[in-house]
């Protein structure tokens, strides 16, 4: 399995619309293939932070993900209120934890 966690930050304010097209994604996602788990969260101490966690069955999954044409389009919707560069996300192991079956 591939689990990718990242951080994007939003323009000052709009955190909040940064975090609906990302919800909206996971409805996208949520349909591809391999997609296990697509979770966006805020940290209440850093307002304009908006972080995705995702668990997908290999990463070759992910990437195609990428390349659907409703998933661009949100992308596209998404960058004018991205204040800064995504940083990379962190690419992690999955040892285990409760909802996860081995493959």
């Amino acid at each position: 399995m591939y689990l990718l966690h990242g951080k994007l930050t939003a323009r000052p304010g709009e955190s909040q619309q940064l975090a609906d097209i990302l919800v909206e994604a996971s409805g996208l996602v949520a349909k591809a293939k391999g997609c296990k788990l697509y979770v966006i969260g805020k940290d209440v101490n850093e307002p304009d932070a908006v972080y995705v966690t995702e668990i997908w069955d290999s990463r070759e999954d992910h990437d195609n993900s990428l390349k659907l044409e409703a998933v661009r389009e949100l992308i596209t919707k998404a960058m004018p209120v991205i204040g800064a560069p995504p940083q990379k996300g962190q690419e992690l192991e999955i040892l285990g934890g409760a909802g996860i079956r081995e493959i």
